[in-house]
């Protein structure tokens, strides 16, 4: 087995770089950090909206035909079963399998936040769920979300969802602080990198990646 080490030179650059990135990302996160309980407040959607909180006058949908004649309605679930039957990932968001009180069986993006039930236990009451909305779409056109959503059970229609959400769709603090605060540690260290490098090179203290032209020629000469 062949080993490889990396002169000191490019250690020392990297150690830099890493630091560097780390105080960069200490400011970046506490920045988002600030600015996140603005973007959650600013996604929250009120009762009897789309994705909201579903009051007594909302209509309780009971199978697939009064989704096609009611803008807005909820679907009341025993406990926490709407969770349960099976979910998957369609394009960019879950879905839950959700049965209806006719047994009918459909796909369904929650907004799990506001579900209600009407019990301490969520598992033995009824959940209601949040204020809903029919989308047609073709599911079948996701071929994994479908092997997903359906690993127990078939739905029993393909062209379209329920969407629960609307405009409460928000991403959880890790996804708003974390990854935007890890791409840009990566970006600090691929920037600094060569500027430490370059300056250490310059000042003698590192060897030359590649040996600038003036500086040859006047070796040469």
């Amino acid at each position: 087995m062949r080993y490889h080490n990396l002169r000191y030179d490019v250690w020392l650059c990297l150690l830099l770089s890493v630091f560097t990135a780390f105080g960069v990302s200490k400011m970046v996160r506490k920045i988002l950090s600030q600015k996140y309980d603005a973007y959650e407040a600013s996604h929250k959607v009120s009762k009897d909206s789309i994705g909201g909180i579903a009051g007594e006058e909302i209509f309780k949908a009971q199978n697939i035909e009064d989704l096609f004649s009611h803008d807005k309605f909820t679907i009341l679930s025993p406990g926490i079963e709407y969770r349960n039957k099976g979910a998957g990932y369609y394009k960019n968001f879950y879905m839950y399998l959700v049965v209806l009180p006719s047994g009918e069986k459909v796909a369904a993006r929650i907004n799990t936040e506001n579900v209600v039930s009407d019990n301490e236990s969520i598992y033995s009451g009824t959940s209601t769920l949040p204020v809903g909305r029919l989308i047609k779409e073709d599911l079948t056109k996701e071929k994994t979300f479908m092997e997903q959503i359906e690993y127990n059970y078939k739905l029993d229609r393909t062209d379209f969802y329920i969407d629960m959400v609307g405009e409460a769709s928000v991403l959880n603090a890790d996804s708003f602080i974390e990854v935007p605060t890890l791409f840009v540690q990566l970006l600090v260290i691929f920037f600094t990198f060569p500027i430490f490098h370059t300056i250490g090179s310059k000042i003698g203290i590192f060897p030359y990646f590649f040996v600038p032209k003036s500086i040859k020629k006047s070796d040469w000469e």
